[in-house]
């Protein structure tokens, strides 16, 4: 197989299984806060069953770490690919159980349970999924492609929301309240079995890293990945997580909380609200790969720093937009459009090759993994919580949300423009990888 095949078939299995993995996720957060507050968290106060569903949301989170060290350590000791087939498994299998699970109403407390452990399992995967695939792409492509190539896997994000908001837009669209809410809403938990019989057919057919089959041929592996991950790169690893902030942020506002926010605050209906994602999702897909390769020629840090200023201090236009135009459908869409599916790329398509380049290739599977999901808790997970709760602190005005938007991307780009990367050119890469089992052959 040429090198150009092999890259090219490296990238459609870590675009495809991405996309999985993030269809799945996130079809959990765009539910959350509309039905499994009322089928798994009954009560007077709907506040507190929304509060709860996106708790279970953040759960996921929580476990995503667990994921990235248990998938990180098999990635650098045993191999990249064995590590991702067994993620996709693991996402397609809890998904679809997700979607049997029976309501409150039927099995009691069981139901939510059922619901956290699934959820649970959804994290363990996609914490081990998202570092291998982006690795992937970044170890097989040229030195001077690889902020492209690392972004290509990043378009499985906006896919995976752009299908998960399109299916349930679909289902709301065309079917009732009463049907959507009683077992519509499960289609689209059922849908993830296709999905990975197709990933898991291609994914079977690529083959190792190249730079992972190098330090693998000089018995050059790292005997406890996370240990020495820890002792060598502490610094990177908090530079890594403060540059993570924004991206973690600004992607649950506006792909998650803002759905529950334009339904139940500014009346749209749930089809709207799920359309204006939906389109910033599709429009992602085309900035992420523009801006990863615009980190190949400005440099990683500085398109990152820029990016999350930028994309942070967005927030004060879109919500503005958003409270004074709710009215007008199309300009809520582009104040969701131009924040999310433009400027929000300008982090998230350099910044897998960004967190590749913190960390050298023995312990880089490990590394970006810890680095992205354990950010992971308080940028992500538990940041519908903080926004529904800013939001009723101010009596449903969202400029407490936007604060604290801005102030995060302000410190993401302070920690990204203090990072230094690790060279990860051939010669570096064979110089260390020598040096590595001289080491282990004395």
């Amino acid at each position: 197989m040429s090198d150009e095949k092999g890259l090219r078939r490296v990238v459609a299995a870590s675009l495809v299984g991405a996309t999985i993995e993030w269809y799945d996720f996130f079809l959990y957060g765009v539910i959350a806060g509309l039905v499994f507050n009322h089928l798994y968290f009954p009560g007077e106060d709907p506040y507190i069953g929304t509060l709860l569903a996106y708790a279970t949301f953040a759960v996921g989170f929580l476990a995503r770490p667990l994921g990235g060290i248990i998938f990180g350590h098999l990635g650098d000791k045993v191999g990249r690919k064995s590590a991702l087939i067994m993620t996709l498994m693991i996402m397609g299998v809890s998904t679809v159980a997700i979607g049997l699970i029976p309501s409150y109403q039927s099995i009691g407390l069981w139901a939510p349970a059922l619901l956290l452990f699934f959820r649970v399992l959804q994290g363990i995967g996609l914490g081990g999924e998202w570092g291998g695939a982006v690795l992937m792409t970044y170890e097989y492509a040229p030195p001077e492609k690889k902020g492209l190539y690392a972004s290509l896997p990043q378009i499985g994000l906006s896919l995976g929301l752009c299908l998960a908001s399109g299916v349930v837009a679909l289902l709301s669209l065309l079917l009732t309240d009463e049907q959507f809410m009683s077992w519509g809403w499960r289609v689209a938990f059922l849908l993830s079995s296709l999905l990975v019989f197709v990933g898991m057919y291609i994914r079977l057919a690529v083959k190792e890293s190249p730079e992972f089959a190098r330090i693998k041929a000089q018995n050059a592996e790292s005997r406890i990945p996370f240990v020495e991950m820890i002792r060598n790169y502490p610094m990177n690893i908090l530079k890594g997580m403060g540059a993570r902030y924004i991206d973690g942020v600004f992607f649950n506002i506006f792909g998650v909380f803002i759905i529950s926010y334009l339904t139940k605050n500014l009346n749209l209906s749930r089809t709207d609200a799920l359309t204006g994602v939906m389109i910033a999702a599709v429009i992602m897909c085309v900035f992420i790969p523009y801006f990863g390769a615009m980190s190949d020629r400005l440099g990683r840090t500085r398109t990152y720093f820029w990016g999350s200023l930028i994309t942070g201090f967005s927030a004060i236009p879109a919500f503005w937009l958003m409270v004074n135009f709710s009215d007008n459908v199309f300009i809520v869409w582009l104040s969701i459009v131009i924040p999310f599916g433009i400027l929000y790329a300008m982090v998230y398509g350099p910044e897998a090759a960004l967190f590749c380049e913190l960390f050298d290739t023995r312990v880089r599977y490990t590394g970006i993994s810890f680095v992205y999901q354990f950010s992971g808790i308080f940028a992500s997970g538990i940041t519908p919580l903080i926004a529904t709760a800013l939001l009723r602190e101010n009596n449903g005005q969202p400029w407490m949300v936007v604060g604290y938007t801005v102030i995060v991307g302000i410190i993401s780009a302070v920690s990204a423009a203090s990072i230094k990367t690790v060279r990860t050119d051939s010669k570096h890469i064979k110089a260390r990888s020598a040096v590595a089992a001289s080491v282990v052959a004395r």
